[in-house]
């Protein structure tokens, strides 16, 4: 998926940067191939990613009855381990999506963490309840009894990379060290944070363990010993949120609610560069993808970032012109340029192919703008609002053709050029369809109104893009994206409006079926 932002002079290198997802995204985590990665996010829904073209696979997983905390693939990377504030766990079949039994119960409170073992055959899981559960992978089945150390809510749970020990980390300050067999405390709970533990990883080979804390820092520990190793790493401004060791165990990256990405150097504990800066809110979940070459990031800004480990760039950013929610979005017939309408009552046309703002909005309404189109030939723009009339536009001047169109007694909430250009079609709050005569600036009665546009594309509420002639299905938007409300493609690219002030670009062709379905 390639997201732009703005009207940059010059572009970042930025790998891309999505929202899948219409809420927080609370945790991802990267394939063991790194071919794919998973998101988890507050508004109770799993998604799952091709890393390296960013297009959503299939439809979000949808299944827990609250936000989706924690996530995590299997060793063989053929399921998924979901932990949810609906104090359940559940197992997906990460190729179909498929739920692959009734939900893991046994926490009495919200599940924060699961992972796998790495053989596959068991999963841990952390809970607001303050216990670990140990389970059968195959049965579902909880093993021995529920795991009690902590004081406070268990806030991270992990495996050995050899499987026999689990640690935990909590908001009581400390971290535990479990037999993974017997479930006995191995030693007492380390301490060495002054606030609550936010997460913890073992470094590849076992021997350490990271942990991150409220209280601003991370911590590096000796895991046979359990003592604490050097000082702790300082670098963020407010708490940590998240930490991981990198696949080689020389990097250790860390997110935070001061809303920036630190990667600091193992051995020495010292921070490589600066800090990474690309979210608008807190850093709640990041990993490494398999190869150490990225990092990937989950923010509470709703959406998921993808990092180069070694220079620390983005690449991309969403679009960024109007100041409010956009509704509707139109390419030119050309597919060169595209326009935008907003809630900020304005009109933004945009490069399609550098995601370049051309020129100033245009503004002329004086409410919010509801539909948006191109003329046939490409010259013309047309805009209809909330104030109840239609505008007229020049696309290459930005000039008003003509005072608006004043007919409707209602909001105009959609607004369609006729296939040769020399009428308007338009639609308001009620219902009411006008067609307008572009030569005299009136409505005409006597004209018969077709549906058919320059691509033949019509959305429908239920998700799925059909061809206006024949009805026929073309390709369907997924769930969590409908309340994007406004499209538009040209059957290359599709380009999204969200209701933050957000265009979305995608290769429209990822998502085109072979062939139409029937109605």
């Amino acid at each position: 998926m390639n997201v732009l932002r703005g009207a940059l002079q010059e572009w970042p290198q930025y790998i891309w940067q999505s929202r899948g997802h219409g809420g927080p995204v609370l945790s991802v985590t990267f394939s063991p191939n790194g071919k794919q990665f998973v998101s988890g996010s507050y508004n109770r829904t799993i998604c799952l990613w091709d890393a390296v073209s960013g297009q959503l696979i299939g439809s979000p997983l949808k299944g827990h009855s609250s936000g989706v905390t924690s996530i995590a693939f299997s060793p063989d990377g053929k399921q998924i381990v979901s932990g949810s504030d609906d104090n359940t766990i559940r197992l997906w079949d990460a190729v179909s999506g498929q739920l692959i039994r009734s939900p893991l119960k046994g926490h009495s409170s919200g599940v924060t963490s699961v992972t796998f073992s790495p053989d596959g055959k068991q999963i841990v899981s952390g809970s607001q309840d303050c216990t670990i559960c140990l389970w059968d992978a195959v049965s579902g089945q909880l093993i021995g009894s529920l795991l009690k150390c902590h004081s406070s809510r268990v806030t991270s749970v992990t495996f050995l990379p050899d499987g026999k020990q689990i640690v935990s980390g909590s908001r009581d300050q400390t971290i535990c060290l479990w037999d993974a067999a017997s479930g006995q405390l191995i030693g007492s709970p380390l301490k060495g944070h002054s606030c609550w533990v936010t997460s913890v990883a073992f470094s590849p080979d076992g021997k350490q363990i990271v942990s991150g804390s409220r209280d601003q820092t991370i911590c590096l520990w000796d895991a046979a010993s359990g003592q604490l190793i050097g000082s702790p790493l300082k670098g963020h401004s407010s708490g940590v949120t998240s930490v991981a060791f990198s696949p080689d165990g020389k990097q250790i990256v860390s997110g935070s609610y001061d809303q920036t990405i630190c990667l600091w150097d193992a051995p020495s504990s010292q921070l490589i560069g600066s800090s990474l800066k690309g979210h608008s809110s807190k850093v709640i979940s990041i990993a490494f993808l398999p190869d150490g070459k990225q990092i990937v990031s989950g923010s509470d800004d709703d959406t998921i970032c993808l990092w180069d480990a070694v220079s620390g760039q983005l690449i991309g950013s969403p679009l960024k012109g109007h100041s409010s929610g956009v509704t509707s979005i139109a390419f030119s017939p050309d597919g060169k340029q595209i326009v935008s309408g907003s809630w900020d009552q304005t009109i933004c046309l945009w490069d399609a192919a550098s995601g370049q703002l051309i020129g100033s909005p245009l503004k002329g309404h004086s409410s919010w703008v509801a539909s948006v189109a191109f003329s046939p030939d490409g010259k013309q723009i047309v805009s209809g609002s909330y104030d109840e009339t239609i505008c007229l536009w020049d696309a290459v001047s930005g000039q008003l053709i003509r005072s608006p169109l004043k007919g409707h007694s209602n909001p105009v909430t959609s607004v369609a050029f006729s296939p040769d250009g020399k009428q308007i079609v338009s639609r308001n709050f009620d219902g009411t369809v006008h067609s307008w005569n572009l030569a005299t600036g009136k409505i005409d009665p006597c004209q018969e109104l077709s549906t058919d546009t320059k691509f033949g594309f019509l959305m429908v509420q239920d998700g799925w893009v059909r061809d206006a002639r024949d009805k026929s299905l073309l390709y369907w938007i997924p769930e969590h994206s409908w309340s994007t409300n406004v499209w538009a493609s040209n059957g290359v690219k599709l380009v999204m409006g969200h209701s933050t002030g957000r265009v979305t670009i995608i290769n429209a062709t990822a998502v085109f079926h072979s062939c139409s379905i029937s109605v």
